[in-house]
């Protein structure tokens, strides 16, 4: 029985909790799909290009460090035994992209003969890794 002196008290539903969980999920998504990408180079200090492209990700990166040592996909290699190594990477009758990821401090001349080294595998397109200024 209603009383009509007695305001009536429209109903209301809290979306307060709601919104906490939807905020708790984006972020679990948000945080989880930051660990998913896959870097295959060394952290190093790359050269900044104004003509900057962005490559499709690959399975072939060379990273010269500041120390001048070369590593492949994040593996330590030796000069000589880069040439062997990518066209193990390559599928045969297929090209791939290889990235050569050098330090601003590594010398020219270092960066030419791993270059010129990957130059002689059939099927290997070279592209030198760059950052935007």
């Amino acid at each position: 029985m209603h009383l009509p002196d007695e305001p009536e008290v429209p109903t209301q539903i809290n979306i307060v909790p709601m919104i906490d969980v939807i905020f708790a999920i984006l972020a679990f998504f948000i945080i989880s799909t930051l660990f998913l990408t896959r870097s295959e180079g060394l952290p190093v200090n790359l050269p900044q290009a104004k003509t900057a492209n962005t490559q499709p990700s690959t399975k072939i990166t060379v990273t010269i460090d500041p120390e001048g040592q070369l590593s492949l996909n994040r593996q330590s290699i030796q000069l000589d035994g880069l040439e062997t190594k990518v066209r193990q990477l390559i599928e045969p009758n297929s090209e791939a992209l290889v990235i050569v990821q050098a330090d601003t401090v590594v010398d020219h001349g270092q960066v030419v003969a791993v270059m010129d080294r990957l130059r002689e595998i059939p099927g290997a397109k070279l592209a030198i890794a760059t950052q935007q200024p």
